[in-house]
């Protein structure tokens, strides 16, 4: 499988800019990276003479084509390399069959995949996460330690009940949904699925209805199934490092200033432990938790820019 005759991104890409339209001279590469049985699939913007890269990950409404888009595309035209990552389940990456996939899987491929791209060469490696994909950058670099910085579009901490009760679809959700997966886990029937939109505000992911519409109907982003033994792991994660003892490298949070679903607030207590790491916050003006929106969009780009300038 692969994006090319996939109507949903072109769907989405139709209410974006023009400028950030893809053609047949502006386009990522589809590449796939085999881990362990699964068959990854990678938007590539490669660019043998750029001075760093950036590898995206993208959250759980959200597939790597999505973010290729917004971020990965338009900062390949600053001469950056850009890798954007479909997680197992999710975009056009294949599942090693009888596989039940993990949270902990998703930070265990992109750490190992840091550590191929390393093995290349010894430019700096910057994460940009979206949504999950930002603590998952968190996550990445506490576990591997060779990233050069973090940007992420929020620093969830989902074993504080503050945040499980603002980002989980309700209160019975976030109370007795998020730890009846983890029983459910433990009497072996891990493997029974959900949707996505269901366990979590899936409806606020973007601010515009046509678009919010497009991706909540596509099965490789917002519309995807999560099994239980995936809620659980992702609800309960334990990083290498916390918070207070992070020092691997420094943090930007890009906080879109109309997001509906992880408001600024759920940011602040992973932020405001860290003792070790530099960390800084921009807004992104007029921008949803998936930004379709100007200025947010450019203000996005500008902001990782500056950031991989400034720690490259």
């Amino acid at each position: 499988m692969a994006y090319t005759n996939q109507k949903a991104w072109k769907a989405i890409e139709a209410h974006l800019p023009e400028k950030f339209h893809f053609n047949e001279n502006y386009k990522p590469e589809e590449e796939w990276w085999n881990w362990k049985g699964h068959r990854a699939h990678l938007d590539t913007f490669r660019n043998k003479n750029a001075d760093a890269k950036i590898i995206l990950l993208h959250g759980v409404g959200t597939n790597g084509r999505q973010l290729s888009l917004i971020a990965g595309g338009p900062l390949s035209k600053l001469g950056y390399e850009t890798i954007a990552i479909d997680m197992p389940t999710y975009g056009m990456t294949q599942v090693k069959k009888g596989t039940v996939v993990t949270y902990d899987d998703w930070v265990n491929l992109a750490s190992d995949y840091i550590d191929e791209e390393s093995q290349k060469d010894n430019r700096p490696i910057f994460l940009y996460g979206l949504s999950a994909g930002g603590m998952e950058t968190y996550h990445v670099a506490a576990k591997n330690k060779k990233v050069k910085g973090i940007i992420g579009m929020t620093f969830l901490d989902q074993r504080k009940q503050m945040v499980r009760d603002e980002t989980a679809h309700d209160i019975f959700m976030s109370r007795v949904g998020i730890p009846a997966a983890g029983v459910m886990r433990k009497i072996g029937l891990g493997g029974i699925k959900i949707p996505m939109k269901v366990a979590s505000k899936m409806y606020t992911l973007v601010n515009n209805d046509d678009v919010l519409q497009v991706m909540l109907h596509d099965k490789t982003s917002a519309g995807n199934l999560a099994t239980m033994t995936f809620l659980d792991s992702y609800g309960n994660y334990q990083p290498a490092m916390e918070p207070e003892e992070f020092d691997t490298c420094p943090l930007l949070l890009t906080q879109p200033s109309l997001d509906r679903w992880t408001p600024k607030f759920l940011s602040i207590p992973v932020l405001s432990g860290l003792k070790k790491a530099d960390h800084e916050i921009v807004d992104l003006t007029n921008g949803g938790h998936y930004p379709v929106e100007q200025p947010a969009l450019d203000q996005l780009v500008e902001a990782i820019n500056q950031f991989v300038k400034k720690y490259k």
